[in-house]
């Protein structure tokens, strides 16, 4: 059965709304299948390509269901990379944005401190990488008492990555009583094993087009010689002109040697691997989001979470040798009901690899020569024009529902004994606002953060420069934050 609205599920108001602003229309398959499964409490096991529109499969109705009222965390989601777990939290917290849901994001090399305040406020969803999800758990600053779902995103991941055992350790410690989803690209053995162990008569979902990898990506390999690479990987980039293009490759070396040959002709590109500081990855990823570059360069796990809707092409300047990768590497590009296209680059030594990929996936990949001189010459005075701008984004979701909204900073917190309601009540008096234009609140120790919504921000900065909160005048200011 496929729906042709979200009207079919009956969510709330806010919910909606929400949907309306993301420009979510149509269910995607996986959410047809997913959504009214997931509203009635059923637990899932959901093998689906990446861009297929899951995240929104479990986080519609988990915000549909969570209560607000409730300050202990309701739902957890374990992602296997950092990048993954900021990227989830965004789209719960812009799903959930007009309900007020709170998500906040756990994960290594951020200081534990900072996490650990934030988990003291009220959170409805923790999404979190499983070695600080475990780690906030044994030294009791993640409560687990409420969770009522527990979310494994990118499961064959976790495998990969070695994280099945403290996936383990964590669901040993959530209360039975909860909904559990399990998605994944790939159903290996193991995942198998633990979705019977620690599930209840779990649906299986299972969303496939043709084989593994999404129809709406058009495979093709170019074989060549290792000293080759580098100036075929940029007739390529000439003749194909992509409107955003990720490059990836096996290692950092190779990132930053691409990334270094690309910045010398000029290309308006970036590079993300391990070897970054995760400010600067992150910083990376929002730039790419944003539309700030049209090449980045990375390595598979560096980016794990990049949901760009308009990446119309992925250069394979390696092999992957983990052919489960060739399926994740190309679902960044055909996502969202766009085409693609995925190119790989191969060397003699790494077509025991290809084939590899090839019985994986069920197809051969056409092979086509490089482009010849001519078509790079025909093609280079366009290139030429597009290859060092900025390129126009159209569907930046997160920058789309916050336009309305002015985040406020007001000097005063917890040890001023100020409480959310404190903030609701005077705020919800002001002329023309009312408690529906409030968003989320955070209270720290010695100041405060309000979500001011539906373009009411400047009304409310203007009238509570005069005012005081339970008495109390304090200094309010846009948040930079």
């Amino acid at each position: 059965m496929t729906e042709t609205s979200f009207e079919a599920y009956q969510l709330s108001d806010e919910i909606k709304r929400a949907l309306d602003l993301l420009k979510y229309e149509t269910p995607t398959e996986v959410q047809t299948e997913v959504i009214p499964k997931a509203l009635n409490n059923q637990d899932l096991v959901v093998k689906s390509q990446t861009g297929s529109g899951k995240t929104a499969s479990f986080g519609i109705p988990i915000c549909e269901k969570l209560d607000w009222e409730e300050k202990k965390p309701q739902a957890l989601i374990l992602t296997p990379t950092r990048e993954l777990a900021v990227q989830v939290r965004d789209d719960i917290t812009n799903i959930g944005r007009f309900k007020r849901i709170k998500a906040m994001a756990v994960y290594g090399k951020e200081p534990f401190a900072k996490q650990k305040d934030e988990l003291k406020q009220k959170t409805h969803v923790v999404v979190g990488t499983p070695g600080r999800v475990k780690d906030h758990i044994d030294r009791e600053t993640l409560v687990l008492d409420e969770i009522k779902y527990l979310i494994i995103d990118e499961a064959d991941e976790m495998l990969n990555m070695g994280f099945i055992e403290e996936v383990e350790a964590i669901i040993n410690q959530l209360p039975t009583d909860r909904i559990t989803m399990v998605f994944s690209a790939t159903l290996p053995k193991d995942v198998e094993k633990l979705c019977h162990q620690y599930m209840n008569e779990p649906v299986h979902v299972e969303i496939e087009s043709t084989g593994v990898t999404t129809s709406s990506i058009e495979h093709l390999v170019i074989k060549l010689r290792e000293e080759e690479k580098l100036s075929v990987l940029k007739d390529v980039t000439v003749v194909e002109n992509p409107h955003s293009c990720i490059i990836f490759c096996n290692t950092k070396e190779h990132v930053e040697n691409v990334y270094s040959e690309l910045e010398e002709s000029n290309y308006a590109s970036e590079r993300l691997h391990g070897g970054l500081v995760q400010e600067d990855r992150f910083a990376v990823m929002d730039g790419f989001k944003r539309g700030n570059f049209r090449y980045l360069v990375a390595t598979d796990v560096a980016a794990r979470g990049i949901d760009v809707d308009n990446v119309t092409l992925i250069l394979n300047y390696d092999v992957p040798m983990e052919k489960a990768s060739y399926v994740h590497r190309t679902g960044r590009t055909g996502r969202a009901g766009n085409k693609g296209k995925a190119i790989t680059l191969v060397t003699e030594n790494e077509e025991k690899y290809l084939r590899a990929i090839e019985r994986y996936i069920g197809f051969e990949i056409p092979t086509v020569d490089e482009p010849s001189q001519g078509q790079v010459a025909g093609n280079q005075g366009a290139f030429d024009e597009k290859v060092g701008g900025r390129r126009v984004v159209r569907n930046n979701k997160t920058e789309r529902i916050n336009r309305d909204i002015m985040k406020l900073h007001f000097s005063g917190g917890k040890k001023k004994k100020l409480r959310a309601v404190d903030f609701v009540g005077t705020i919800s008096n002001l002329p023309g606002v009312s408690a529906e234009d409030i968003g989320i609140i955070t209270i720290l120790d010695h100041l405060t953060y309000v979500d001011i919504l539906n373009g009411k921000g400047s009304v409310v900065l203007q009238a509570m420069e005069e005012k005081t909160i339970k008495g109390k005048k304090l200094k309010v200011s846009v948040a930079n934050k």
